[in-house]
């Protein structure tokens, strides 16, 4: 992936976060694992850097629960971010007693976090996601959506938009708007949802794409296969995005009497699913083992990664909580050096140093304890 650009964090410190008090340390290597014990922090560190991008972060988590509990109520994320030979210093966090989250570049505040885009673009496996596969449908969208802001920074604002103008729609139907302001908030909802279903199916159709063709790197995880499926879908096959807007607003027009008893909008995007299959065995993803459905979502992760590169231009920084402990010793090498062939930055963690054996010799090794952070494996250059 040497054609991207790549992004790479030199610094991180993190200021009343979570149980880090203070914590700064640099970084100098393209991949860096974090060691210690169970409840040390370690996967804060990576929440942290998952605050230095557009979104709520990995845990999804409200912004006054990230703050340290003995601290202000206030926390902050901040990083020097290396890209194209120029460093940037960009941060993140709220203030003790304000609304909302702060974005700041180089010191200047800056509306929105979609901003932090154009600096990097951050993906994470953590072991929430485990369950993927037999979890909820809104869990899968959620992870689809997530996908999707990787290659589209727009597609963010307009879930929130659609979901929004759901719940408006919803509200007036309760409440007994006039038809004049349903049809002209419908048309909304019909524009939005049409626009987050295409960006969606367009995410999934590349990601396919990327997908078949690694299928001659051996890799040891199983190739998945994705569609996304609802009714909405099925109904507007092979339409113009025009005509499937248009399909979309009569549907709700049709649909108010029986969204109006159900209390909430029955038709529409916001109730499509993604659905993935084990490609050899060619069963739903679901039904696979516990091992096997692991190894599909890395197979997903790592796939993406390179289409997030492909289509933004840029190598994206890899967030991987706990996930060499799951694997026998050749796929954890084998991840390893598919990793670092991907040539983006990559942090992980782990309990053991010795998961970490295989790392490639430039990769660091940090041990957490106590809210410190202490290098105990230096990469070696030569």
């Amino acid at each position: 992936m040497s054609e991207f650009r790549t992004a790479r964090l030199t610094r991180l410190s993190l200021t009343d976060f979570r149980n880090h008090a203070t914590l700064s340390f640099p970084v100098s290597g393209k991949m860096a694992a974090f060691v210690g014990a169970n409840g040390v922090g370690k996967t804060n560190i990576l929440e942290a850097v998952s605050f230095l991008t557009a979104g709520r972060g990995l845990r999804r988590a409200a912004l006054a629960d990230v703050a340290r509990a003995t601290g202000d109520g206030g926390w902050s994320v901040a990083a020097t971010v290396e890209l194209d030979g120029l460093e940037t210093r960009i941060g993140t966090g709220i203030s003790a007693g304000s609304p909302g989250r702060k974005v700041r570049i180089d010191g200047e505040d800056v509306r929105g976090s979609e901003t932090l885009l154009d600096y990097m673009r951050v993906l994470w496996l953590v072991p929430a996601m485990d369950g993927l596969f037999t979890g909820s449908g809104s869990a899968r969208r959620r992870f689809l959506d997530r996908l999707t802001l990787a290659i589209d920074p727009t597609h963010g604002r307009r879930v929130g938009d659609f979901e929004n103008a759901l719940r408006q729609r919803n509200r007036l139907l309760d409440q007994g708007g006039t038809d004049a302001y349903l049809s002209a908030l419908e048309q909304q909802v019909a524009e939005l949802g049409t626009a987050v279903s295409i960006a969606r199916q367009e995410t999934v159709g590349l990601l396919e794409q990327m997908i078949r063709e690694g299928t001659d790197q051996a890799l040891p995880f199983p190739r998945a296969t994705l569609t996304l499926e609802g009714a909405f879908e099925a109904e507007t096959i092979g339409l113009s995005a025009a005509d499937r807007e248009e399909h979309y607003r009569h549907a709700l027009v049709d649909g108010r009497a029986r969204d109006r008893a159900a209390g909430r909008t029955l038709n529409g995007p916001h109730l499509s699913d993604l659905k993935v299959r084990h490609a050899a065995k060619d069963m739903p993803a679901a039904h696979s083992s516990t091992g096997e459905q692991k190894a599909l979502l890395i197979g997903l992760i790592l796939a993406h990664a390179e289409l997030t590169a492909k289509v933004s231009g840029m190598t994206p920084v890899l967030l991987l909580d706990e996930v060499a402990a799951h694997l026998d010793p050749s796929r954890r090498a084998a991840l390893f050096s598919r990793l670092a062939s991907l040539g983006g930055q990559v942090f992980m963690t782990g309990t053991d140093e010795a998961l970490f054996e295989a790392l490639p010799r430039d990769a660091e090794i940090f041990e957490i304890d106590a809210g410190e952070g202490h290098l105990i494996r230096p990469g070696q250059t030569s």
